[in-house]
């Protein structure tokens, strides 16, 4: 275990090298001057070279990557272009409600799609294999934007259930809070509800199939019993490693969700640092993001072992 972790952290240092890498000539390539952004366009050449040396950005594009990366090392993510705070405050900031939006999004999916995908297996070819199916495929292909403006409509201004937009901290609380995060959960969970009831439904009827099922049976034990502590544990490990993956998915798609719902995460401070050319914190988040989704993979990892035994003796 102790090499597998070792293993794992070399891994981790090399892609966020890699991501690093990559979202820095990314920004540089786009067309675009943050100085240009700051100054406005009707700023004189003299104004802008003024600016681009104060930010260092007339430095070499190898230089200017090694002294963010350096300051990165020792905690310093830098500073925003635009409001002059640190990047890291910006983060901590805005990352606990994406987080959160993220949190209830898959607790959503798990809470329906892996009961549907069970009992979709336990009731192959019947009406309720294919409406859950059905449904699955509905949330694989239907937009999350498109899905969170429908919910909007329906929810907000046809029925004036919930809040169309905002985002109320616990602060205020706890029933306002909830519901300012029940439309966009819902709208960023549908995909990860489709793609999840596949396929625990798919390692469900693969488990069922299994010799030690059909012993399970035969000893009389009731059908509940061999479904839940059987069949279910094994059928786990696919889900969970989709679950895995999912997570980084499901970052990346709050970037949309909460431009959608006007939501302060994250998500709408990285586009707006976009459309701002606000650097350093473009890679910040970007940073802090990858970070997260190679954590996540190294849960799924770990959880094998709780999973299933013969991977942690192997």
């Amino acid at each position: 275990m102790r090499r597998f972790m070792l293993l794992r952290l070399v891994q981790i240092i090399v892609v966020m090298a890699g991501v690093t890498v990559l979202c820095f000539f990314m920004l540089k390539i786009t067309p675009g001057d943050p100085a240009t952004a700051i100054l406005g366009v009707q700023a004189s050449p003299e104004e802008v070279e003024r600016v681009r040396r104060s930010l260092g950005l007339d430095q070499p594009w190898l230089v200017q990557l090694g002294i963010w990366a350096g300051n990165a090392l020792r905690g310093d993510l830098g500073a925003s272009y635009i409001n002059k705070k640190p990047v890291s405050e910006l983060i901590l900031t805005r990352l606990p409600i994406t987080l959160e939006l993220t949190f209830w999004s898959m607790l959503i999916a798990i809470a329906i799609a892996i009961p549907a995908g069970v009992l979709s297996a336990l009731r192959r070819y019947t009406w309720v294999d294919y409406f859950f199916t059905g449904f699955s495929l509905f949330g694989v292909s239907m937009p999350s934007f498109w899905f969170g403006i429908l919910l909007i409509f329906v929810f907000s201004l046809w029925l004036g259930w919930l809040p169309a937009s905002g985002y109320v901290p616990w602060s205020r609380g706890i029933w306002p809070h909830l519901r300012s995060m029940i439309l966009p959960s819902v709208a960023l969970g549908l995909f990860l509800t489709g793609a999840l009831m596949r396929f625990s439904r798919a390692a469900m009827i693969e488990t069922l199939v299994q010799d030690y099922i059909r012993t399970a049976r035969a000893k009389g034990l009731a059908n509940h019993r061999v479904v839940i502590g059987h069949a279910l544990r094994n059928a786990m490990i696919p889900t969970v490693t989709v679950l895995g993956i999912q997570f980084g998915a499901l970052l990346g798609g709050a970037v949309i969700i909460e431009t959608v719902f006007a939501f302060p995460g994250v998500g709408t401070m990285l586009l707006t640092a976009v459309n701002q050319r606000d650097y350093p914190v473009v890679m910040g988040v970007t940073l802090v993001v990858a970070l997260l989704y190679t954590l996540s993979n190294l849960v799924v990892d770990l959880a094998y072992t709780w999973l299933n035994p013969r991977i942690r003796f192997g």
